[in-house]
């Protein structure tokens, strides 16, 4: 029996273990160092969204002492003082200003919710001509700034006797498009099988829009209520426009007599502006999950 020789070119055991070794060490530094260039970016997003906001916090809590200007900026007060927060409740009526700012909020928070949503499973549920045509011009109207209509609602508002009054500063953004939009993509998923075993029992339109429809799309108006209340809170252009007398003022407008009293003291005007931000957190604080839901749900439908 002859004797086998040996080829060293066959022999590729050893070599290609060491190989793939090295391959999966260079596979795990790439992942490892593409996780960490991830949590680079979400945390310098997180500190362009959040960090004005914490200096905002951190400069209407300062006392008079401190130096809100010094750099690197000191984000932890060192005398921590609610005084300008008292400050600016005794200088300014704010509890006009929330009243009246609060009823214009409502408004638009129901109008969006409850005309939005109609319009929106009409545009989604039912069938006639020229529904597609309609919807498509209304998103197309989403590009158009409020700023080249103000003039025409200025004078519709004018002829209604609207001029100087809440309910004027409500209806131009009692419903808006991007509201009609978010109800629409939540009723796109209303089940076929659920409609029709509604209707097969006798459920007219309204009772199934009512009934039906609208429990099922609890998500999207969670976010419709969201966005339409942080419209109404901030409006500032308009409300100016269209208010005169100062107990009408909205909160928004009222902060401005802040500025002009105390614009030296950056930290009154800072601790307005939280005073002005916390019923929008406090409404999305209680709205959170329906919110995210309805976000997801309109995201996977569009």
């Amino acid at each position: 029996m002859s004797a086998s020789t040996f080829d060293p070119s066959t022999d590729t055991g050893p070599s290609t273990a060491g190989d793939r070794t090295e391959a999966n060490r260079h596979a795990r530094r790439r992942r490892s160092f593409g996780v960490i260039g991830r949590y680079l970016l979400l945390l310098f997003v997180l500190l362009i969204s959040v960090g004005p906001f914490l200096w905002q916090i951190s400069t209407s809590l300062k006392g008079p002492g401190e130096n809100i200007f010094a750099f690197p900026p000191d984000f932890i007060p060192r005398e921590p003082t609610f005084d300008n927060y008292v400050t600016v409740m005794q200088s300014l009526p704010l509890g006009t200003y929330l009243a009246n700012s609060s009823y214009v909020a409502l408004v638009v928070v129901v109008g969006n919710c409850l005309f939005g949503a109609m319009a929106g499973y009409a545009l989604a549920r039912m069938r006639f001509r020229g529904r597609d045509s309609l919807f498509a011009m209304m998103i197309a109207t989403l590009v158009i700034p409020f700023e080249v209509i103000m003039i025409s609602v200025f004078l519709v508002a004018r002829d209604l006797n609207l001029i100087n009054t809440l309910t004027g500063a409500a209806l131009p953004i009692a419903v808006t498009v991007l509201s009609i939009f978010i109800m629409r993509q939540g009723f796109v998923s209303l089940h076929p099988e659920l409609e029709e075993a509604a209707r097969v029992d006798g459920t007219n339109e309204w009772q199934l829009f009512w009934n039906v429809a609208l429990p099922s799309a609890r998500g999207s108006l969670a976010v419709v209520a969201i966005f339409s209340f942080m419209t109404a809170w901030d409006d500032f252009l308009w409300p100016l426009i269209i208010l005169r007398d100062p107990s009408q003022f909205t909160l928004t407008v009222g902060l401005v007599f802040l500025d002009g009293q105390f614009s030296a003291d950056q930290r009154l005007i800072a601790a307005g502006t939280i005073i002005a931000i916390v019923p929008v957190l406090l409404l999305f604080i209680a709205l959170q999950r329906q919110f995210f839901r309805g976000v997801g749900q309109a995201a996977v439908k569009g």
